[in-house]
């Protein structure tokens, strides 16, 4: 069965977001998120407040659909990890793409997790969406570990994420000046042994 492709109104839509998440993170970056009013954003986009509440509910929406997108990616990469890897092994790897675009432009990175820390509700919602992670990466961790039915994969995969989270808590700490590779790295092998108990 082939999937539809999107139509034009929907492509449309998708890159009208996307510009708006550029403009809106440009911003943020530059003056900070508390600083930036959505008029500010529409503006820059070179569009009417009434326009934006068209494509992001919220100003929030337009921080927490980042964390979206990166599950996906992280579900994307996992999948495509060659078969001979262990789960443990092809997870780490996963988080590759967050490691990457964080040390080719550390101040977006940085950004986004000043951001949701400092906000409430955004770090509800990126505790949710994280959970949401865990429901897109575990059926592929379960298949790669022939364990459909077991608790295993779901435990290895918040353990991962678990992992994940602690490195990016850490790397902000630093200011970004500490190696976010070296953090999830070391992360991950503090907590290996487990590895083992939970896939055998």
């Amino acid at each position: 069965m082939t999937t539809r492709k999107p139509g034009l109104r929907e492509r449309t839509r998708q890159a009208v977001r996307s510009q708006l998440m550029e403009v809106a993170w440009d911003l943020f970056v530059q003056q900070g998120y508390d600083a930036t009013t959505v008029d500010e954003i529409a503006a820059a986009a070179g569009m009417s407040q009434r326009s934006f509440f068209r494509y992001f509910a919220t100003k929030e929406d337009v921080v927490l659909v980042k964390f979206e997108a990166v599950g996906e990616l992280l579900a994307s990469v996992l999948a495509d990890r060659p078969a001979s890897e262990d789960a443990w092994t092809a997870l780490r790897h996963s988080f590759d793409v967050i490691v990457e675009a964080t040390e080719r432009d550390p101040r977006y990175g940085l950004a986004l997790l000043r951001i949701t820390d400092q906000s409430a509700a955004l770090r509800a919602g990126r505790l949710e969406q994280q959970l949401h992670w865990q429901e897109l990466l575990t059926p592929l961790v379960a298949e790669r570990m022939n364990q459909p039915a077991d608790p295993g994969p779901a435990a290895l995969t918040a353990a991962a994420l678990a992992c994940l989270n602690v490195a990016n808590i850490a790397w902000l700490v630093s200011d970004g000046t500490d190696s976010l590779r070296r953090l999830v790295d070391d992360a991950m092998a503090a907590v290996q042994p487990v590895r083992h108990d939970v896939a055998r």
